[in-house]
């Protein structure tokens, strides 16, 4: 697969120093422009990678990536200097990175940006295929990076004080893996109107935000689509106002799960079993429980392993309790399923030093209770995925 990358610089230095970094293969295309020679060759920057430089004027690095705000971008910047760094991330960047920072610093925050892009080119190519065979409209696109995309919506939604609706869209644990590759979002796509916003959140798992909706007609239009899907397909929704992105993605999951839990019941009582004995049931309960746990905990820490850069990923499942920790230089974080009893389902996230020189992190200690019969494991692996994402990008920012 090609990828398309485009170095910007007003230093020629830069091209010699970080070409040899990228490890480019035959079929890459590589630019190389001068802030000079943006106007005439802006319409390349769209799919491309923009590893974007500046030594003598950092705003028009900052206003370039104002400009390309859709557009996977890498800063590169010639000293630590935490306010141009910030600005960079607040507008978009992917990763900042000095120029004096090691092979294994650079390796880490470009081997994903140009994932990133390679992920993108294969959604255009496969977003061909569908329109060559007539399954969906030229127009229709879904987007692949749904934190900035919907970071940037909400934002807009909340300046206006426009009225919205974001739609957590998934099939259950039985259909999930019947329904072929990117069925959903062509029907989606085709059953939605021009400014309406589908986003891949994983594996057929989809937000949908539906502007100047509210929850009603939102729900309305779901029907409607949900009457050209199969079976086992859910969606929860949440309203958009004054509330960050992260707030909304929690809500809307919650009630995409409780859609769920409503067609089954987690837990079910057996043929003569007594809740009369509280130790036995609630041993029961337990057991039930880490029954979903294990499996999910195996399942993240497969998928994470080696690809968390700076952070090792740990589980743990006993009778009792579940946890998941992350560990960088500086940090960790604590992901812990526990039921007390019967009645609850505890998570608790937590946040500590291990450094007492480091900053602390922009992250609060914080409790999700469900009812048991809520937590299955499509829920549980949204939790840590959100969990995971969190705790590596503000460990990445204390870099």
């Amino acid at each position: 697969m090609q990828s398309k990358i485009v170095l910007i610089s007003d230093d020629s230095d830069f091209f010699e120093y970080i070409i040899p970094k990228l490890r480019l293969r035959k079929s890459d295309e590589l630019f190389r422009f001068s802030y000079s020679d943006l106007p005439d060759k802006v319409h390349l920057l769209s799919s491309s990678l923009l590893i974007i430089n500046s030594e003598n004027n950092q705003e028009q690095a900052i206003q370039l990536l104002d400009m390309v705000n859709d557009v996977p971008c890498v800063m590169f910047g010639y000293n630590n200097d935490d306010e141009f760094m910030i600005q960079a991330y607040k507008k978009g960047a992917l990763a900042f990175i000095t120029l004096d920072a090691d092979e294994t610093e650079i390796d880490a925050k470009l081997i994903p940006a140009l994932k990133l892009i390679t992920l993108g080119e294969k959604a255009a190519l496969y977003r061909e295929m569908l329109v060559c065979n007539n399954l969906i409209t030229k127009n229709n696109d879904v987007f692949l990076d749904f934190t900035n995309t919907l970071e940037c919506e909400v934002n807009n939604i909340n300046k206006n004080s426009s009225t919205a609706t974001l739609v957590a869209i998934a099939p259950d644990d039985k259909s999930k893996y019947v329904i072929q590759p990117n069925q959903l979002e062509t029907v989606i796509l085709n059953n939605v109107r021009k400014n309406d916003i589908l986003m891949s959140y994983s594996f057929n798992k989809y937000f949908l935000l539906l502007n100047n909706t509210n929850q009603e007609k939102a729900k309305i239009i779901w029907n409607n689509i949900k009457q050209k899907l199969p079976e086992g397909i859910y969606a929860g929704f949440a309203t958009i106002g004054n509330n960050s992105r992260q707030h909304i993605v929690n809500e809307v999951l919650n009630s995409l799960h409780r859609a769920m839990s409503l067609d089954s019941s987690f837990i079910k009582s057996g043929d003569g079993e007594s809740t009369n004995n509280f130790k036995n049931y609630r041993k029961e309960v337990n057991k039930k429980i880490m029954q979903v746990v294990s499996p999910v905990f195996y399942h993240i820490q497969q998928i994470y392993n080696d690809k968390l850069f700076g952070i090792n990923i740990e589980q743990e499942v006993l009778e009792e309790h579940g946890i998941i920790r992350l560990i960088s230089e500086n940090y960790s974080a604590e992901f812990k399923v526990t039921c007390p009893g019967f009645t609850a389902v505890n998570i608790d996230i937590s946040y500590n030093k291990l450094n007492e020189d480091s900053d602390a992190l922009n992250l609060d200690n914080k409790r999700v209770t469900l009812e048991p019969d809520e937590l299955e494991s499509g829920l549980l692996q949204d939790l840590i995925t959100e969990f995971i994402q969190e705790f590596k990008q503000a460990a990445e920012e204390h870099i």
